[in-house]
């Protein structure tokens, strides 16, 4: 699933594209991907809107338009928001299309997971989820002190700490591997055995990771692809996600697999105690 580097690199794309560009029509291929609007009102509604801006939080696309509602989008396992210059065939597989004043709009999804959402400019959006996520993990407000005042109440691992979106909004499977294994922090240690000095590393992990991946355009493992059609290389630096088996690139011990929490989890058993 895109995490916050995939998701901001689509949002980066996008943003340098889309603003100012009005929509002339909507092609819904697959309605059930409309979460809470006909396919006829989803239409109607977006039908001469000016986007103004394309925002994110945590894994979650905004597209902000002139108008009273603003588009959602949660691009799940496989799916793809990407612009294509109105010259440009565009894919068999595309599931919604905006056409607009210049250029096309296209969301596909292969596993069709992806969520899209009519929401009001401001205010609660009544989608589950987004209403409730935490603090952006590279944000100002995802801080050491934000983390220690809720990490100390948990008896959950740090793992699953790290997942929950509304502590933390962003991270995902990859992301939380790599940051846990940067900082040398064992994926099942307890919340509550953390000490000050280990979250101060974890908080410095995340934040690197994160950088590291949105200047590198997300990891592309299957599926992900940037607003511009194009896969991340971030798959290159990934230290311990999807490296399982193979020696450790500090200590040359084998990285290893387990489920944790019904998550794929790896992590080296020398370098993270």
């Amino acid at each position: 699933m895109p995490e916050l580097p995939e998701v901001e690199t689509v949002r980066r794309t996008l943003a340098a594209v889309l603003p100012g560009r009005t929509i002339e029509t909507v092609h819904v291929a697959l309605p059930r991907l409309i979460k809470n609007a006909s396919p006829a009102d989803f239409a109607a509604a977006l039908r001469g809107q000016t986007v103004t801006a394309v925002q994110r939080k945590g894994k979650y696309l905004r597209l902000v338009f002139d108008g009273p509602r603003h588009l959602l989008i949660h691009l799940r396992m496989t799916g793809s928001l990407v612009y294509f210059p109105a010259a440009a065939d565009l894919p068999k597989s595309a599931h919604i299309i905006f056409r607009l004043d210049k250029g096309n709009l296209v969301y596909c999804d292969v596993r069709t997971f992806g969520c899209l959402w009519l929401i009001p400019p401001a205010g609660p959006t009544g989608v589950k989820g987004y209403d409730t996520l935490g603090p952006d993990a590279n944000g100002p407000d995802f801080t050491v002190d934000y983390i220690w005042s809720l990490l100390k109440k948990s008896e959950r691992t740090v793992k699953a700490f790290l997942l929950d979106q509304t502590v933390i909004a962003g991270l995902g499977n990859i992301y939380a591997d790599e940051a846990l294994f940067l900082a040398g922090i064992r994926p099942s240690r307890r919340c509550g055995s953390m000490t000050k000095k280990s979250l101060v590393a974890l908080h410095e992990a995340i934040q690197s990771v994160l950088a590291e991946g949105i200047t590198y355009g997300g990891t592309t493992i299957r599926n992900f692809v940037n607003g511009s059609g194009r896969e991340g290389g971030n798959r290159k630096n990934l230290a311990v996600y999807g490296r399982e088996g193979e020696p450790c690139i500090k200590c040359g011990t084998a990285v290893q697999y387990v489920k944790q929490g019904g998550r794929g989890t790896r992590y080296c058993p020398h370098c993270q105690k």
